[in-house]
C-alpha cells in the first residue's frame, strides 16, 4: 500500500496555520536561562566513543571515491540493537582506477556479502574496530559511478567502553515506559550500526532509509515518508526518502509504538512545512504539546533571520527517545523531551550544522555555538530581551569559569573536548555574540549569517570559510579577532578609572587577560554608558587597542557613574570601575590626543597621513597587543608610511616629534 505521507491528517490533531501566533509568549525556567539546553545536547554525545578516526591508511582509501547517494534497507526493532539487511553505497571513483573498496563497518557485525556493480566481491580484510577493504573483483575505471550492495548483521555495541559510543540504543522511557530505539552517531559512531564513510567533507547527495519492524511501530528517518509497505508477519516496511546532501552523522532512525502529532510553519516567502512529530504516547503528548507547538514560530523566525529554513521541500520533525538530550538529525531531531531552549537549540542545527556542515571537527562551533546562539535569538523573539540577557549572561559565567581553553578543538580523538560544553556551546556562542558587536551593523550581521548558508548550502565550511563573510561585511581583516577568540585562550578584564571636569570626562582603561602566556591582549572595542544624576543615559564606544587606553569625551552633564559593557556584549570578567578625581588623561593635551586621517585604509603597501605638517616626525606602529613592529622617518614631503612588511590585521600608528606624541591613527593592514 502507498500512502502519500501528507495527504492525510491525523484525526484532530493537525493544527491551523496561525498556530504560532496562538502560543503564549514564554514565561522562561531557570534551566533555560542556566544552560540545560546546551548541556543536555553535549551529554548526547560525551558518553564513550572511540577516541580517533579510521587508521590515516584506511581514510587514504575511503578517498578514492566520493559518495552520491546511501540507502538503509533494514530489519529493526523497538527493544533490541539488533540490525540485520543491507546498505546501498552510489559512488564515484576518483582519478585512478578502484580495485578495492573500502569502508567502515564495526568489527562485531557479520558481512555476508559485498556486491559490486552486480559483482560478488572476491573478499575482504577487516582490521582495528572497523576498518573493512574489500577486493573488487573487477576494477571500476576512473571517474565512473558505481554501487555498492553490503548485507551484513549483528548486534550494535553498547557499554562503556572508550572504543565505542552507543550509536544504536534501546530502553524504556523512565517516565512513559514506552520502549523505543533510536540512533546518534556523531562524531565517529555510525559505523556502530551501519557500513559507511565516516569522512565530514563527502556528503552523499541523497539518502533512503527503509526500515522494516512489528506492524505496531512507526520509524522516523529524514526526508519524506513516501511508503509505508505491509509485509508478512504483522510487519511494515517504513520508507523514508531525502534528496538533500546529508552528511553520514545525520542519517537517524528512531523506532517505537509512537503516536503522531502534525503541525505546520508558513515561513515569509516560502512553502507550507509540514512539522511531524513522533511522540512517546498520548500521555507525552498532552504533556508536551504547548512545547511542541513553538516549533512553527522557532522556523519562522529563523526564516527570517538566516534564510529560509533550508529542507522546507521536505519536512521537520522530532522523535522522542530517552536520548539524554538532543540531536539534530536532518529534518526529524530525536529529543528525550521539549523544553524552550532544547527545541529552539537543536532546530536552529538544521542551518549550522545541516544545511551547512562543518569541515573538520576542529571547527565543531560552526555547529553548536550558532546552534547555541539560536536560544538566545529565540528568547529574546518569544520571551523578553531580560531573558535573553540572563541566558547570556549564564554563558559568559560558563566560559569563565576556568581561565584558559579555546574554542578551537586542538585534540579530536577526545570527543569531550569536541562537546565541551563551556568553549564549543558557552564560549563560542559569546564569539558569535561579539561578532555581531564587532559589525554594529544588525543588517550586516544577519546578511553575513545569511551569505554563509547560501554559500555552503548542502556543503561543509571551515571557520576560515565565515571568517572571510564576515570580512566582506566588515570592510577589513578580522584575522585579530579569529586569532585572539577562535584559536586564542582565556578573555580579558578591565579596570576603568574615570574623572569629569571641565566639561570632559576622561577615562582609562587598563586591560589584563585570563592566559597572558597564550593571549596576552584582547584588541575591541567597550562601550561605557554614562549615567547622569537627571536618571538619563549616555552610551559611548572606545576602542581597546593596547592594554592601557585613556580618552577624553566632551560631557557637560554632571555623572553619577559609568558602567561597563553593559549589555554584556562582550566577554570579560568582573573588573572594577574607580572615579579617580586626580585623573586627566593625556587626551586633555591636544598634541597628544590629536587623531589624523590616514589612507587607503584598510591598506597594503602604503599608508598615507592626510594631514601630517611636518616638517618631520618618527612614525611608530604597534600592534594590538602593544608591540613596536616598525619604525619610521616621514616627512612634509613624502607623509608615507611603508606597511608592506606587516601581517593582515589591526594597528595603531603614532607620529613622535621632540616633545612627545604629536599625533596618532589607528589603520588595518589588509590581507592580500
Amino acid at each position: 500500500m502507498l500512502v502519500r505521507f501528507y495527504a492525510f491528517l491525523v484525526g484532530g490533531l493537525l493544527l491551523s496555520t496561525s498556530l504560532a501566533a496562538q502560543v503564549p509568549t514564554y514565561q522562561p525556567r531557570p534551566a533555560d536561562l542556566h544552560g540545560e539546553a546546551a548541556a543536555a545536547c553535549a551529554r548526547t554525545h560525551t558518553a564513550p566513543n572511540r577516541p580517533a578516526y579510521a587508521t590515516l591508511r584506511h581514510r587514504q582509501k575511503m578517498a578514492r571515491y566520493d559518495v552520491k547517494y546511501y540507502k538503509l534497507d533494514l530489519n529493526l526493532t523497538n527493544n533490541s540493537r539488533g540490525v540485520s539487511g543491507a546498505v546501498t553505497i552510489r559512488a564515484q571513483t576518483g582519478s585512478q582506477p578502484l580495485d578495492s573498496l573500502a569502508f567502515e563497518l564495526y568489527s562485531t557485525h557479520t558481512i555476508d556479502s559485498v556486491v559490486v556493480n552486480g559483482r560478488r566481491s572476491l573478499g575482504l580484510v577487516r582490521k582495528g574496530q572497523g576498518d573493512v577493504t574489500v577486493g573488487l573483483s573487477q576494477p571500476v575505471a576512473a571517474n565512473t559511478l558505481f554501487n555498492a550492495l553490503i548485507y551484513y548483521r549483528g548486534t550494535a555495541p553498547n557499554g562503556n567502553s572508550a572504543a565505542i559510543g552507543n550509536a544504536l540504543d534501546t530502553r524504556p522511557d523512565p517516565t512513559y515506559g514506552v520502549s523505543t530505539t533510536w540512533s546518534l552517531s556523531e562524531p565517529y559512531n555510525a559505523y556502530e550500526w551501519w557500513p559507511c564513510k565516516q569522512v565530514l567533507t563527502d556528503k552523499a547527495d541523497s539518502s533512503d532509509v527503509w526500515i522494516s519492524t512489528a506492524a505496531t511501530n512507526k520509524v522516523g528517518s529524514n526526508g519524506i515518508l513516501r511508503a509505508t509497505t505491509p509485509l508478512p508477519n504483522n510487519r511494515v516496511r517504513y520508507e523514508w526518502k531525502s534528496r538533500n546532501p546529508i552528511d553520514y552523522y545525520l542519517i537517524s532512525v528512531a523506532v517505537g509504538p509512537y503516536v503522531e502529532y502534525v503541525t505546520y510553519a508558513n515561513p515569509a516567502g516560502g512553502p507550507r512545512i509540514p512539522i511531524v512529530n513522533y511522540v512517546y504516547s498520548q500521555a507525552a503528548l498532552n504533556n508536551y504539546r504547548t512545547e511542541i507547538d513553538r516549533t512553527p514560530g522557532f522556523i519562522e523566525n529563523f526564516s527570517e533571520l538566516v534564510g529560509l529554513y533550508p529542507f522546507a521541500n521536505e519536512k521537520y520533525g522530532h522523535c522522542t527517545s530517552p536520548i539524554g538530550g538532543g540531536m539534530e538529525h536532518q529534518t526529524m531531531t530525536t529529543q528525550d523531551g521539549f523544553t524552550f531552549t532544547l527545541t529552539a537549540h537543536e532546530l536552529f542545527h538544521q542551518w549550522f550544522g545541516n544545511n551547512v556542515t562543518c569541515g573538520a571537527w576542529e571547527d565543531i562551533w560552526l555547529n553548536e555555538s550558532f546552534a547555541s546562539y539560536g536560544e538566545y535569538l529565540s528568547l529574546n523573539r518569544f520571551s523578553t530581551p531580560a531573558a535573553a540577557l540572563s541566558w547570556m549572561n549564564q554563558a559568559h559565567s560558563t566560559a569563565m569559569s576556568q581561565p584558559g581553553g579555546s574554542v578551537f578543538v586542538p585534540d579530536t580523538s577526545n570527543v569531550g573536548r569536541i562537546f565541551s560544553t563551556r568553549l564549543t556551546y558557552k564560549k563560542g556562542a559569546a564569539v558569535v555574540h561579539m561578532l555581531r558587536y564587532l559589525l554594529n551593523d544588525d543588517v550586516k550581521f544577519f546578511r553575513a549569517l545569511r551569505t554563509y548558508q547560501s554559500t555552503y548550502a548542502g556543503r561543509t565550511a571551515r571557520t576560515r570559510d565565515l571568517q572571510r563573510i564576515f570580512e566582506a561585511e566588515a570592510g577589513r581583516s578580522l584575522q585579530y579577532f579569529f586569532d585572539q577568540w577562535f584559536r586564542g585562550e582565556g578573555y580579558p578584564t578591565f579596570a576603568v578609572r574615570w574623572n569629569q571636569t571641565g566639561g570632559q570626562v576622561y577615562i582609562q582603561n587598563t586591560e589584563t587577560t585570563s592566559m597572558p602566556t597564550v593571549t596576552p591582549f584582547f584588541y575591541t572595542e567597550v562601550d561605557y554608558r554614562l549615567t547622569f544624576t537627571d536618571g538619563s543615559t549616555r552610551l559611548i564606544r572606545l576602542p581597546q587597542y593596547q592594554p592601557t587606553v585613556s580618552a577624553a569625551v566632551a560631557e557637560s552633564r554632571t555623572i553619577s557613574s559609568i558602567t561597563v559593557d553593559p549589555d554584556q556584549w562582550l566577554l570579560n570578567g568582573a573588573g572594577t570601575i574607580t572615579r579617580d578625581n586626580a585623573l586627566i588623561t593625556s587626551a586633555q593635551v591636544p598634541a597628544g590626543g590629536r587623531t589624523i586621517t590616514v589612507y587607503p585604509n584598510p591598506c597594503r603597501d602604503q599608508l598615507r597621513l592626510a594631514e601630517f605638517g611636518g616638517p618631520q616626525a618618527q612614525a611608530v606602529v604597534t600592534d594590538v597587543t602593544g608591540r613596536v613592529v616598525l619604525r619610521q622617518v616621514v616627512t612634509a614631503a613624502l607623509p608615507v608610511v611603508h606597511t608592506a612588511a606587516l601581517a593582515p590585521g589591526i594597528y595603531q600608528v603614532r607620529l613622535l616629534g621632540p616633545a612627545g606624541v604629536l599625533a596618532q591613527a589607528r589603520f588595518v593592514r589588509a590581507a592580500e
